[in-house]
C-alpha cells in the first residue's frame, strides 16, 4: 500500500525543523535528538495529495488570482475546466475564487458549453488589471508549491535514505567494464549520499560512471513545477533536466482519481551535469528580466540526485571560488539562496556530489576542503585483459566481426613497443577510424592490419 503524504503550510519554526530532521537523517553530530544510525528513507512514503481547499495549497488566494487573470489575458476565452486544468488544481478549489473574480467584474460569463461547463471572458476592467499583473511577472502556468512543502518533500526522498547494493551497481553500469576492485570502493561512497572525488587519466570513463549513477538507485522522485518565495515564483521542473516518468495511462483524469497533486511532476532521480562552461551565476537564483520569472540553480535542480562537476577545476570560475561557496552547503546540507528582492532564504543541499576530474585532488584544494569529501576514488588504465575485452563488446556494436588477430597485431605493434598506456575510450575511438577507413576505400567493414595502422597513425599523431 502507498503512503501519501498532504503537503501543509508550516511556519518558519517548522520549517528550521525540516532541515534538522534532514540533518539528524545524515547523521549530522550537532543535530538533536534522535539515534545515530541513519534509518533508510522510502521514497514511496512520499506521494503529494491533491489539495481540497485554496488553505491547503499553501499559497495565497491573491497569488492564485493573478495567475488565472494572466491565462485569460493571454487566451481571451476559457472554459473553468480548462483554466483549472492549466492551473493543475481542482476545479472544485478554484470555483470560489471565480464566483469572486465575476462578482469583481474582473471576468464574465462568455456562455456555457454542450457538457454544463462555465466558460469566462476577461472584462476590460479585468484587462487593466491583468495587464499590471503582466509587468510584475507573466507567468500563467501551474500554481507553484509553498517552500515549505517542498522542503519537506526534499526530506521524504533524501538521497541520503536511499540504500544501493552492489547488484544495483551492476545494473547501472551495464555496458561499461567496471572490475569488482571499483564497484567495492564506488558503493560505499555511493551510500554515503555525500560526495566523492573520481580522479585519473583522461578517457577511463570518470564521466560515463558519474553519469550512470543515479541509475543505481532505481527509484523516482516528485517535484514541484515551480515553487513561491516570498512572492517570487521560482522553476523547479526543467525539461532539459529532469526526466518525467511515463506510465501508461496516467492521464489527468486517471491523476484526479488517484488523488495525486498534479502541480507536481514524477521524474526519475535526476543527473545535473556541469563541466567546464560553469559559472558562479549558474549556482544563484536568476531572474528573466523579461518574464520575471525565477530559474533556480543547478543544486536546486539536483536535489534527490547526482550533481556532477565535470572535468573539475578547469572552471572558468577560479577553483577557491566554487570551493568557498559549497563548503558550507556540503557540512549542513542546506544552502543559502538570495533572491532577486535581497532577502536571502535556506535551501536543502541533498544530492550527491561528484567532482570529476583528469588531476590530483589534493593539487587542487586544501585540506579542509578535502575532509567534507570523504572519498577520493581513481580510475586507473584498464589491464590489457579488459582493454581487449572492450574491443571485442565495442566491434560487435559498430558492426564489426571480431577478429582476435586484429587486436593482438594492434596491441604488440602499437602499444607494447612505446609503452602506450590503454585507456577505455580507445576501443571505440579506433575502431570509429577503422569503420571511416573501410567506408572510403570502400571495402567491407573488417578489422584489417591495414585499418589499424591508419587509424593508430591519425589517432596518436599529436597526443605523444
Amino acid at each position: 500500500m502507498t503512503l501519501t503524504a498532504t503537503p501543509k503550510t508550516v511556519t518558519s519554526e517548522g520549517l528550521d525543523e525540516l532541515f534538522n530532521r534532514v540533518n539528524m537523517l545524515l547523521g549530522d553530530p550537532g543535530a538533536s535528538a534522535g539515534t545515530s544510525r541513519r534509518e533508510p528513507i522510502k521514497t514511496d512514503a512520499f506521494v503529494p495529495q491533491q489539495p481540497r481547499s485554496m488553505r491547503e495549497t499553501g499559497i495565497n488566494s491573491a497569488m492564485i488570482e493573478k495567475i488565472i487573470m494572466r491565462f485569460l489575458f493571454q487566451v481571451g476565452v476559457e472554459t473553468s475546466r480548462r483554466i483549472a486544468a492549466q492551473l493543475r488544481l481542482p476545479y472544485k478549489v478554484l470555483e470560489p475564487l471565480f464566483k469572486q473574480l465575476r462578482a469583481d467584474k474582473h471576468i464574465d460569463l462568455a456562455g456555457t458549453t454542450s457538457t454544463g461547463d462555465s466558460e469566462y471572458c476577461i472584462t476590460e476592467s479585468g484587462r487593466d488589471r491583468a495587464r499590471r499583473y503582466s509587468q510584475e511577472c507573466t507567468y500563467f502556468g501551474a500554481v507553484p508549491v509553498a517552500l515549505e512543502d517542498y522542503v519537506a518533500s526534499v526530506s521524504a526522498q533524501s538521497i541520503a535514505g536511499q540504500i544501493v547494493t552492489k547488484q544495483d551497481l551492476n545494473r547501472a553500469f551495464k555496458g561499461l567494464i567496471i572490475n569488482d576492485t571499483m564497484l567495492n570502493r564506488l558503493g560505499p561512497a555511493v551510500n554515503s549520499g555525500r560526495g566523492m572525488f573520481l580522479f585519473g587519466e583522461p578517457g577511463n570513463g570518470k564521466t560515463s560512471i558519474a553519469e550512470r549513477i543515479t541509475d543505481a538507485f532505481g527509484s523516482s522522485v516528485w517535484i514541484p513545477r515551480a515553487i513561491a518565495i516570498e512572492g517570487e515564483i521560482m522553476r523547479i521542473f526543467d525539461p532539459a533536466v529532469h526526466e518525467e516518468v511515463s506510465e501508461e495511462g496516467q492521464s489527468s483524469g486517471l491523476l484526479d482519481s488517484m488523488d495525486i497533486d498534479r502541480r507536481w511532476v514524477q521524474v526519475k532521480r535526476p543527473t545535473v551535469i556541469a563541466g567546464g562552461e560553469l559559472t558562479m551565476d549558474e549556482l544563484e537564483i536568476t531572474l528573466n528580466q523579461t518574464s520575471r520569472i525565477c530559474e533556480s540553480p543547478l543544486q536546486v535542480k539536483s536535489n534527490c540526485g547526482t550533481l556532477v562537476i565535470d572535468d573539475f577545476g578547469r572552471q572558468k570560475m577560479p577553483v577557491d571560488m566554487l570551493l568557498n561557496r559549497w563548503i558550507v552547503p556540503l557540512e549542513k546540507r542546506f544552502d543559502y539562496l538570495n533572491m532577486p528582492n535581497g532577502k536571502k532564504i535556506q535551501m536543502p543541499f541533498d544530492q550527491l556530489i561528484i567532482f570529476s576530474t583528469n588531476l590530483e585532488p589534493k593539487d587542487l584544494v586544501d585540506g579542509a576542503f578535502l575532509r567534507r569529501i570523504p572519498y577520493k576514488i581513481e580510475v586507473p588504465d584498464p589491464s590489457e585483459t579488459e582493454f581487449v575485452d572492450l574491443f571485442r563488446i565495442m566491434s560487435e556494436k559498430l558492426g564489426f566481426k571480431y577478429r582476435p588477430e586484429a587486436i593482438n597485431y594492434l596491441v604488440e605493434n602499437h602499444y607494447k613497443p612505446v609503452n602506450r598506456p590503454y585507456r577505455l575510450c580507445q576501443p571505440r575511438d579506433l575502431l570509429l577510424q577503422v569503420r571511416n577507413f573501410c567506408q572510403f576505400h570502400s571495402q567491407p567493414l573488417e578489422l584489417t592490419f591495414e585499418a589499424f595502422d591508419a587509424a593508430v597513425l591519425n589517432y596518436f599523431s599529436v597526443m605523444e
